[in-house]
């Protein structure tokens, strides 16, 4: 048996030089080169478009890189990067410093061991994973030199298929949150303060402006005990003679020819009258004196219950004692009317409102202001109104302002008003404009009646 060389054709089966020659002519024509050379264009041509876009991707790439890089450098809260397993990815600097280990040594390494309890963190991890959820836990990091507080966020991360692919955890120092807390409580304390001096300086130049009317209401009655001291003192001594001259066994018909000269008939009746007016005065400075005080009060005690209707009286008669304008007062509404609040801290808001009405009315004739009280559901409302000028739309706007006044200098602060909103706040309710008033000001303070402090409005 003869075997052929695999390499070399056999003789026997090649095709005769006339065939091979048409075949050659027919597969190399010019043609076939120009549809050979067409494709190996649009192949080097794929070929460096494939490399431009390969290029610009992993520019991208470096771009994206570097823009996690500083940010994972720049930010302040600390952040980690976990995946599924709960192993460290990615920290960022602010970890890194805090603990005082290199990134480098902390990828890797189980997430949980970087804070004081891993347990805490393992459960906050599978929650996360189960719910698909963020969730929140209070943490302390191992941090260098001693563990630090932190409130932790971990939000998981989704792939394409929307499956857990591992977390994202950020954390903010809760000690300097506590820090400032503190410093927040401590400048609202202070405001507290100062809001407390701005009311005890405002009732004090409220109750400066009405010291002369005050001396003269105190005058009148001292004057009046005064002048019915002398008259005692003068009575005393004619029924001392008398009695003197009973001592002295004078007789019957001469104590009555003194008793007629003396008039001690007359005198006796107009000693009833002086102890009786006395009498009167006293009790006129005890009544000023008394209220006199209540208006003085602090007014920072405890929230209790009062006669809103009492209360508006006492501080209107307070502003228009003494005044030379005459401007009338009128109350109308309810006759008793029992809220809840500091007595005197809603003192000096009737006070300011009844006080600017007075101010208003100084150059008119016929001025008046009408107190008003009524009950509106769980709100009490006193209404303070005057037939002034009124107040302009442009000031309405402006009128609670601290500071802002429409007085001469020197005649307002501008905190009268801003004052009494605050208090009223306060207390829970409220002191505004009254919107459909026709004429002249009215301002409506609104408080919670007797009961209802506290509770929830409809």
């Amino acid at each position: 048996m003869r075997y052929s060389d695999p390499m070399k054709p056999d003789s026997s089966t090649l095709p005769p030089k006339a065939m091979i020659k048409t075949q050659l002519d027919g597969r190399f024509s010019d043609k076939a080169w120009r549809d050979v050379i067409a494709a190996m264009d649009r192949s080097y041509a794929e070929l460096v478009e494939y490399q431009e876009r390969l290029e610009t991707q992993n520019a991208e790439l470096q771009s994206m890189r570097g823009f996690l890089e500083s940010v994972l450098v720049s930010v302040s809260d600390i952040l980690v990067v976990a995946s599924r397993p709960g192993k460290v990815e990615q920290v960022s600097a602010s970890l890194t410093s805090r603990m005082g280990r290199d990134a480098t040594a902390l990828q890797g390494q189980k997430t949980a061991d970087l804070f004081t309890d891993p347990a805490a963190l393992r459960a906050a991890l599978d929650n996360c994973r189960i719910s698909r959820a963020p969730v929140t836990i209070e943490l302390e990091l191992d941090a260098d030199p001693s563990p630090m507080p932190y409130e932790l966020v971990i939000a998981p991360r989704l792939d394409g298929r929307g499956r857990v692919a591992g977390f994202v955890l950020t954390g903010r120092s809760v000690g300097e949150l506590r820090q400032a807390y503190q410093a927040l409580s401590h400048s609202h304390d202070e405001l507290k303060q100062m809001q407390g001096q701005l009311v005890r300086n405002e009732k004090l130049a409220s109750l400066g402006r009405l010291l002369a009317g005050v001396a003269h209401e105190l005058n009148n009655p001292i004057s009046f005990v005064y002048a019915n001291a002398h008259a005692l003192e003068r009575y005393a001594a004619k029924f001392e003679t008398y009695f003197d001259h009973v001592a002295d066994g004078a007789s019957r018909a001469a104590l009555i020819a003194l008793r007629t000269e003396l008039r001690l008939d007359r005198e006796l009746r107009n000693l009833r009258e002086a102890v009786q007016g006395a009498r009167e005065g006293a009790e006129r400075v005890r009544d000023i004196v008394a209220d006199l005080r209540r208006l003085s009060a602090d007014g920072s005690g405890e929230i209790a219950e009062f006669d809103l209707v009492e209360v508006s009286r006492v501080a209107a008669k307070w502003v228009l004692r003494g005044r030379a304008e005459a401007v009338e007062l009128e109350h109308d509404g309810c006759d008793s009317l029992t809220v809840c609040g500091r007595v005197g801290h809603i003192q000096q808001v009737v006070m300011n409102l009844v006080q600017n009405a007075v101010d208003v009315l100084e150059a008119q004739d016929g001025g008046r202001v009408t107190l008003t009280c009524i009950a509106e559901g769980d709100k009490a409302v006193l209404l303070v109104a005057d037939n002034g000028p009124g107040i302009a739309p442009d000031v309405q706007a402006m009128i609670f302002d601290p500071f802002f006044t429409t007085k001469p200098v020197g005649k307002g602060t501008g905190l009268g008003l801003s004052i009494s909103h605050k208090i009223a706040q306060e207390h829970g309710g409220n002191l505004l404009v009254c919107p459909d008033q026709t004429e002249g000001a009215c301002f409506r303070l609104e408080l919670p009646v007797a009961g209802m402090a506290g509770k929830e409005r409809p």
